[in-house]
């Protein structure tokens, strides 16, 4: 199944039309507002060095999952 989206918004103009299935594996600071220095610090902290490694760190989906929850329960 084909998924569309436009991500321009969450994404540098240098990957806006890099296609979905491509974009997990892009460097980090293809995210808007992720700079080089940002990069730098996510790689050095918790060896994030894609869009995929953001997505899947630990650290980082259960801040998430705490934060859905709490919500949840408002």
């Amino acid at each position: 199944m084909a998924v569309a989206a436009n991500l321009d918004k969450l994404l540098v103009k240098a990957y806006e039309e890099t296609p979905l299935e491509q974009l997990p594996d892009a460097p980090v600071g293809a995210l808007a507002g992720v700079s080089e220095a940002d990069a730098e610090a996510l790689a050095k902290a918790f060896g994030v060095k894609t869009v995929r490694d953001l997505g899947r760190n630990k650290y980082f989906r259960a801040a998430a999952a705490i934060v859905d929850l709490a919500e949840a329960g408002k």
